[in-house]
């Protein structure tokens, strides 16, 4: 049964002409009054994911649930999908199960609230948002367990409810829920953060309509979907072939021992519409690296990734959808059947936008940027300090980001433009560990005509007894160049006792003790190159070398040869690029830096220590009796 709308006033809205003038002060104000749930809900959060890396997703959207405003396309979809009650003025629902919502959200740690704004009895408009909360219990401090078998072992789920019901918080509901996390004072100050967002844009939507008028406000979100629709279908047009494209990528590893597992997508043009296809992605897996893709999600994800390579200038917002087909075989590794662990899901969410580029570039050549939107490194750190007092920390790493035909990729940079670092000083401030190496590292990052961004290595001193948690790929596999441009390095972990001896930590792992004085080095992925670097200006790689981001003899990987003061030395680097040229093969579109699977295993041991996972075991899940 769909979710019943009970309002006092059904009249329904006109839609009525609205000038350019107009729709563009509404939509500005509305960007303002996103922005602005992002400023309340930083200063009133405690959790360092969001109030300091800002692992969170704001939105308003009109009255069918579209997006106008946000950064990652509308939750209402699928929220309404999975809700059979009414919708009321005062409502704010809450969840946090990704299967009541066809994965609106995609794992548990993920708390989603959302909130019908009412004006003289009519729904006017939405808002919603979810962050990630550090810990909502489970298995594992962090609850993100890399070998959950069920979504039961990685913490508390909660269906849609009404967490507000006519105005009033329901406080056992809350009380129950905080009674399953390990910090209930963070995430009950996460909570009401969240909250007091959703209601300062409810608040900013009912000033906007008042001063404008219901019928306008109303018709000028329509216009901005309209205008966003007319420009992604140009930009379809233009940069989609009919023929059909394909591409694959691979998560390096499950956790368990097991992979590489396979995400394949196809993507054509039918007229008008933009088709992908994940017909040949691996089965889901037995383990937590299942991703529940929601279909409006991954509309939302190829839209962006469309606009920011070829035109910025649009406007982004859930206008286009309907120019946009998905289709997910069941019970893929893209979209596992109840109840397949989700907490570990960041590895293929991060590939989904490599798996992207691939696509989208072959039929522009030009545009085709590299790998390295690969991932999106946690580290988590926990345990009893020397009073006593529990500490828990989850923090995002961040990799290197893929050259473009446009420039360099950003170093050390996180795939979401606004998340950002936790400040070293907050870490040593609140939590017993010393930050002893923050740097990029060097030659990381593929070389090409535009160079990839470089990883990232931090060194943690941990100064407490504890518990380490490391969620990374791109250990095995590389993140692959384009157009002649060469592959990133992989990441790497390294637990340095304080006695001397070193381990090489697995990408995926949990429950690793670590006493005080033991050093984490964690390495992560360099971007793929793009384009010849042959091609490199060499005063650029000179500027790189001084800058500390390529080594002399990684100058070389460019035929750039520099004197003892760093100055290029022309006739050595004309000599050597000619000899280079000559050398090499022809440029590749694609460089993954192996030629199969199987040739790739057998160097594993040898160039990253660790073993070689095993082939992925399949176990076909049913639904019944899962609820």
């Amino acid at each position: 049964m769909p979710a019943q709308l009970v309002q006092r006033n059904n009249q329904p809205y006109k839609k009525v002409p609205v000038d350019t003038v107009t729709i563009d002060i509404i939509e500005s104000a509305l960007r303002n009054a996103r922005f602005e749930m992002d400023t309340v809900l930083f200063r009133t959060a405690m959790s360092p994911g969001i109030r300091e890396q800002h692992d969170e997703f704001p939105m308003i959207a009109n009255v069918e649930g579209k997006m106008v405003v946000g950064q990652f396309g509308s939750f209402i979809h699928g929220f309404l999908q999975g809700y059979d009650g009414t919708i009321e003025e005062g409502d704010i629902f809450f969840t946090s199960d990704p299967y009541s919502v066809n994965g609106a959200i995609s794992h548990a740690n993920d708390w989603l609230m959302l909130m019908p704004i009412f004006r003289e009895g009519r729904l006017l408009a939405w808002t919603a948002m979810f962050g990630h909360m550090t810990d909502v219990g489970g298995k594992v401090p962090g609850s993100l367990p890399t070998d959950a078998r069920q979504i039961y072992e990685e913490g508390i789920c909660v269906p849609p409810v009404k967490i507000y019901k006519g105005g009033e918080l329901q406080q056992d509901v809350l009380r129950i829920i905080l009674h399953n996390c390990r910090l209930p004072h963070w995430n009950l100050s996460d909570f009401n953060a969240i909250v007091a967002a959703l209601r300062t844009a409810s608040q900013r939507c009912l000033q906007i309509s008042q001063r404008f008028g219901d019928d306008i406000f109303y018709s000028a979100l329509d216009a901005m979907l309209e205008r966003n629709k007319r420009a992604m279908r140009e930009l379809i047009r233009r940069t989609v072939p009919e023929k059909k494209q394909h591409f694959e990528d691979y998560i390096c590893d499950d956790g368990r021992g097991m992979g590489p597992y396979k995400i394949a997508c196809a993507m054509w043009r039918e007229g008008d519409k933009c088709i992908f296809d994940f017909a040949g992605t691996d089965p889901q897996s037995i383990s937590s690296i299942n991703f529940l893709l929601n279909e409006e999600m991954f509309k939302m994800f190829a839209g962006v990734y469309m606009i920011m390579v070829f035109d910025p200038q649009i406007l982004f917002n859930d206008g286009f959808y309907d120019l946009m087909e998905v289709r997910i075989p069941a019970a893929t590794l893209l979209k596992p059947l109840k109840p397949a662990a989700l907490s570990c899901r960041t590895h293929a969410l991060g590939r989904i936008f490599d798996v992207l580029g691939g696509l989208l570039g072959q039929g522009s050549p030009d545009f085709l940027c590299a790998a390295g939107f690969s991932d999106s490194p946690h580290f988590m750190y926990s345990g009893y300090d020397k009073n006593g007092e529990w500490y828990q920390l989850y923090q995002i790493t961040f990799g290197g980001i893929p050259g473009k035909p446009f420039g360099d990729g950003p170093d050390g940079h996180s795939l979401w433009p606004s998340f950002t670092n936790v400040p070293n000083e907050f870490l040593e401030s609140y939590f017993p560990l010393r930050i002893e190496t923050y740097e990029t590292i060097a030659d990381s990052g593929g070389p090409g005509k535009f160079r990839g961004g470089n990883g990232l290595r931090i060194g943690y001193r941990f100064l407490e007894p504890g518990e380490i948690s490391i969620h990374d790929d791109r250990w095995l596999t590389y993140p692959w160049g384009v157009n002649g441009g060469l592959p990133g390095q992989r990441s790497k972990k390294t637990l340095v006792r304080r006695d001397g001896s070193q381990e090489l930590l697995p990408s995926k792992v949990d429950r690793i003790k670590v006493d005080a004085g033991d050093l984490l080095l964690s390495d992560t992925w360099g971007g793929g190159g793009c384009g010849d670097p042959l091609e490199r200006d060499p005063s650029l790689v000179k500027f790189d070398v001084e800058a500390g981001l390529v080594t002399r003899a990684g100058a070389r990987r460019y035929g750039v040869v520099l004197n003892d003061d760093d100055s290029v030395d022309e006739a050595a680097t004309v000599a050597l690029r000619q000899r280079m040229a000559s050398e090499r093969g022809p440029k590749q579109l694609f460089d993954r830096g192996f030629e199969s699977i199987d040739e790739l295993k057998s160097r594993c041991k040898a160039e990253t220590g660790l073993e070689p996972p095993q082939q992925p075991q399949f176990v076909h899940w049913t639904q019944r009796g899962a609820v």
